[in-house]
């Protein structure tokens, strides 16, 4: 297919040495990084692709037998040698959300040598013992820690946005970048005209949050399972495009629902050429069934370069 992903692998820079990861990180190959485009976020330098979390602790956002798979064969072995892999690619930034089984992982990444740095976003109970946001910032460091999207959309649609607030106020006391992460791009113009002290938004490109009593509102029916609109990512970049403040974007593929090469490429296309150029993009990962980490990067080699004016 002349429009499909290998049409451009064979000629993306450097892809020969990445695709020589495809063997594992103990292949024995010689491994030469892409220069992935990068961007200034605080006092950091980020990638402007970013690994993600959700494939690596089986949370599909398609059924819980897919979920149970994953978590079946997303080992934690599996899950260091991808992201050593990534590392090795040139990927420079992970995202992940706090649960002790992410923490465990990202103390062996460090033990094991891994030097990507790295955003937090905050859930289960860190949401609400505020302790551990000060512990995880002085131990492990992250560039920020983010309030969890979900939450953030439950709070907002019951009215209950000051507990998002008092959540941002404890991370700041830390001294790391502030963020919320969020689904609903009303939420992103809400903290800005309330002018709430924070650094950086996480904003899903798909409306995922919307209850079926707000999607009938909306579209006069509901879908089965979560819902994924086509003109969500529209909307989503709109709203990005109108803060100054970075973002970083997510589920640029509706969680693996586009994913045929050429609707995958688009998706990648799409999200760098209407996210603002000192934005990023974090996409999950898991290379069971194909060498994503490979075909990911030279996507964003591809279009993730900012347009110079």
């Amino acid at each position: 297919m002349a429009d499909s992903r290998r049409s451009f692998l064979r000629t993306a820079a450097g892809v020969s040495s990445v695709a020589a990861l495809a063997g594992g990180r103990n292949a024995g190959a010689t491994i030469t990084p892409a220069q992935l485009p990068k961007v200034r976020f605080g006092q950091a330098e980020v990638t402007r692709l970013i690994i993600g979390s959700n494939p690596l602790y089986g949370y599909t956002h398609f059924n819980p037998s897919y979920d149970g798979f994953l978590r079946e064969y997303m080992t934690q072995d599996r899950r260091m040698e991808l992201l050593h892999r990534a590392e090795a690619a040139g990927i420079g930034t992970w995202q992940l959300h706090y649960m002790r089984q992410s923490i465990e992982d990202f103390k062996r990444y460090r033990g094991e040598g891994g030097k990507m740095n790295w955003f937090l976003l905050g859930d289960f109970e860190m949401t609400t013992d505020f302790t551990l946001i000060g512990k995880t910032a002085a131990d492990l460091k992250p560039i920020g820690i983010a309030h969890h999207g979900n939450r953030t959309d439950d709070r907002f649609r019951a009215g209950e946005m000051n507990k998002v607030r008092e959540f941002c106020k404890a991370v700041r006391d830390t001294g790391v970048m502030v963020g919320v992460s969020t689904h609903n791009p009303a939420v992103v113009d809400y903290i800005e005209s309330s002018g709430w002290d924070i650094d950086y938004y996480m904003t899903c490109l798909y409306r995922v949050t919307r209850t079926k009593e707000e999607a009938r509102e909306a579209f006069g029916e509901a879908p089965m399972g979560e819902i994924y609109m086509e003109k969500d990512p529209e909307r989503m970049t709109k709203m990005v495009r109108q803060t100054k403040r970075p973002c970083l974007a997510f589920k640029l593929l509706a969680a693996g629902r586009s994913a045929r090469p050429r609707d995958v490429e688009a998706a990648f296309r799409f999200a760098y050429a209407n996210i603002k150029p000192g934005d990023a993009a974090i996409v999950g990962m898991c290379g069971r069934f194909k060498d994503e980490v490979t075909e990911n990067v030279n996507l964003a080699m591809r279009y993730g370069v900012p347009a110079v004016s």
